[in-house]
C-alpha cells in the first residue's frame, strides 16, 4: 500500500575530452530502462554509502523508480544507504550525519536531505524510531542551512564557503527542493520559509537569465570580484548544460511542494515555462539531445558535444511538465519523445560479460565549476565518465516519466 504522504505530496509519486559517442550495440530486451539501469548500477556496487550529492542525485531517481513500481527492494536499498550515514538518536553533541564538518558550508551537502525526508514520510507512524531519526536528521540539515550558511547581501546562499558571494544554479537543486519539502512537511504556514525559497530563484533569474535566449548562465557573483563576473549582471560567461539542467529540475520539483496561494508559485511556474521554451528551441534535432555549452555559436563547435546528464534533466523536465499540465503535450510532446529516444540510442550500452542482462550509462561530464575562468576551454576540457551517478539519476527520472507518458498515449 502506498504511503498517504505520496498522495498528499504528488512530487514523490513521479520523483581529455572523449570523441562524440557513437551508437553502440543496443540491448535486445524490452525491459523498462528505469528498473534495468537501476538494477544494473546497484548490482555492480557502484553506489557508495555516502551522503555526497552525486549519490543523493541517484537516490532522487531511485525514489521515482520505487514510487513507479512499488517494489520494496528499492526502498530497502535507499533505507540502508541513508541509515549508514546517520548517527543514533540521542548522541549528545554529535551531528545526526556522520562525519559532518561544521566549517564546510556548501549547498551540495544539503541534497541528501530530500531523501531523508522521503524516508521520513514512508516511516510507519510519526512516533516510530525511524520517523524520529529521519526528522532529526532533516531538522539538523535545515538548521545548518538557515542559521549557519552564509548569504550575499541580497539573501542568496553562497554555493560554497570558498566561493564568497556566488550563487550557482547547481545549488538551487541541492537545497531548493529540500527547503520546500521541509516547509511543507513541518511548517507549512511559515511564509518566511516560502519567501526564502522563492527568493533564491528570483535572484538567479535576475542575474543569470538572458532575456534574448531565455537561457541562464551557470552562476553569478554578487560582489563582482570573480574573474569571470559580468560587469553589469555579475553572471558567468556561458550556459553550461548541467547547471541549467539542475535549475530546470529544481523549478519543477519545488513547484510540487509550493503552496499555490503564495505569490511565488506563479513566478516559479512562469520561470519553468520560459526555460522549457528555450530548452525546446535549443534541442539538437539530429541527436535529440543538448550540447555541453549551449550559448549561440557554440553548438557544433570543435570540442563541444551532446552531454547525457543535462540532456536527461531536460527530458525529465519536459515529460513531467506535460504530465503535471504545466506544458502542452501537443507543443512539447514530440520534443520530449525525440529526446528520450536519443538518450537510449546514444548513451545506453550493454555491459561486457553480462550477456546483455546489465547495461551502462555513458557520456556524463565529470564535473563543472566556476573556480577558474568559466570559459569554453574549461568546460570542454573536463572528461566524461561511465556510470556517473550524476547522469544515472536524471536518466532514471526521465525513464519513469517516459513510461508514464507511454501509458497515457491514446
Amino acid at each position: 500500500m502506498r504511503s498517504p504522504a505520496l498522495a498528499l505530496f504528488p512530487i514523490w509519486a513521479s520523483l581529455v575530452p572523449l570523441a562524440t559517442p557513437q551508437p553502440q550495440e543496443q540491448p535486445a530486451h524490452s525491459r523498462p530502462y528505469s528498473t534495468w539501469l537501476a538494477d544494473s548500477i546497484i548490482s555492480a556496487n557502484l553506489v557508495p554509502q555516502t551522503r555526497w550529492y552525486s549519490e543523493a542525485t541517484f537516490y532522487r531517481g531511485l525514489e521515482a523508480v520505487h514510487n513507479h513500481t512499488s517494489d520494496p527492494k528499492y526502498l530497502d536499498f535507499l533505507t540502508a544507504q541513508i541509515d549508514a550515514v546517520l548517527t543514533p538518536i540521542g548522541d549528545g553533541g554529535v551531528a545526526p550525519l556522520k562525519g559532518w564538518d561544521y566549517t564546510d558550508h556548501q549547498l551540495d551537502n544539503i541534497r541528501v536531505g530530500s531523501t531523508i525526508l522521503y524516508l521520513h514520510t514512508l516511516s510507519p507512524g510519526k512516533e516510530s524510531e525511524a520517523a524520529k531519526k529521519y526528522k532529526a536528521a532533516a531538522g539538523f540539515l535545515h538548521g545548518q542551512l538557515t542559521t549557519q550558511y552564509k548569504r550575499t547581501a541580497s539573501g542568496a546562499f553562497w554555493h560554497k564557503e570558498r566561493y564568497p558571494n556566488q550563487l550557482w544554479l547547481d545549488g538551487l537543486f541541492m537545497a531548493g527542493p529540500f527547503s520546500a519539502a521541509y516547509a511543507a512537511l513541518f511548517d507549512p504556514r511559515n511564509k518566511t520559509l516560502w519567501d526564502d525559497v522563492a527568493l533564491q530563484f528570483e535572484l538567479a533569474e535576475k542575474h543569470c537569465r538572458n532575456k534574448t535566449s531565455g537561457m541562464l548562465k551557470h552562476g553569478y557573483d554578487e560582489s563582482g570580484k570573480a574573474v569571470w563576473a559580468d560587469k553589469v549582471t555579475g553572471a558567468s560567461p556561458l550556459v553550461w548544460i548541467r547547471a541549467q539542467g539542475w535549475y530546470f529540475m529544481a523549478l519543477l520539483d519545488v513547484l510540487g511542494w509550493f503552496p499555490r496561494d503564495h505569490e511565488g508559485y506563479a513566478k516559479i511556474k512562469g520561470w519553468f515555462v520560459e526555460l522549457a521554451e528555450a530548452v525546446k528551441r535549443e534541442q539538437d534535432k539530429s541527436s535529440g539531445g543538448w550540447w555541453l555549452v549551449m550559448d549561440e555559436g557554440y553548438p557544433g563547435r570543435e570540442g563541444n558535444y551532446i552531454e547525457s546528464s543535462g540532456s536527461s534533466m531536460y527530458t525529465y523536465g519536459l515529460f513531467k511538465g506535460i504530465r503535471e499540465g504545466i506544458l502542452d503535450r501537443g507543443v512539447y510532446g514530440e520534443t520530449a519523445e525525440r529526446a528520450y529516444k536519443g538518450l537510449v540510442e546514444r548513451f545506453v550500452t550493454v555491459r561486457n560479460g553480462t550477456n546483455g542482462t546489465e547495461i551502462n550509462w555513458e557520456g556524463t561530464v565529470r564535473v563543472g565549476s566556476l573556480d577558474g575562468k568559466g570559459d569554453y576551454p574549461y568546460y570542454t576540457g573536463i572528461n566524461r565518465v561511465q556510470n556517473s551517478l550524476i547522469g544515472v539519476g536524471p536518466f532514471l527520472l526521465a525513464s519513469v516519466e517516459w513510461e508514464k507518458y507511454q501509458s497515457t498515449r491514446s
